[in-house]
């Protein structure tokens, strides 16, 4: 990933993915260019530490041990939370899509990621939440 926009620096990411390698090499890139990353391995995780954080963007696996990407940003919205949501999967098929814009996410990245889309669309994240209202 490239250097970061003057916003990135305070922009705060929540990643919740149950693969370890996974988790563990997107938190390096994302902490490398600038971001505040906290994880999760499981959607009960997310749902106990993703309020406290008060994370702007979350980045979730849509299979979860424990349940489903869709069900954890349903579950954060039923609590009164709105965050960016991007969805990632091993599936990219038309109803993969539409189920991740029906639950509220914002993009739907089929992996393995392409860092160039994640970098555009946390740039475009970026771009919206620190944009006057």
């Amino acid at each position: 990933m490239s250097t970061p926009t003057s916003h990135a620096v305070t922009l705060k990411l929540f990643l919740v993915d149950d693969n370890d390698d996974t988790r563990h090499l997107l938190t390096q890139l994302l902490q490398a260019s600038g971001y505040e990353v906290r994880t999760a391995a499981t959607k009960t995780d997310a749902l106990r530490d993703f309020p406290p954080f008060g994370a702007d963007v979350l980045l979730t696996d849509i299979g979860l041990p424990d349940g489903d990407g869709w069900e954890l940003l349903r579950e954060l919205t039923d609590a009164g939370l709105s965050p960016y949501a991007i969805a990632m999967s091993g599936f990219g098929a038309l109803s993969d899509l539409a189920a991740s814009k029906r639950a509220g996410f914002r993009h739907h990245l089929v992996k393995p990621i392409e860092l160039g889309a994640l970098e555009r669309v946390l740039q475009e994240a970026c771009e919206e939440i620190t944009a006057p209202h």
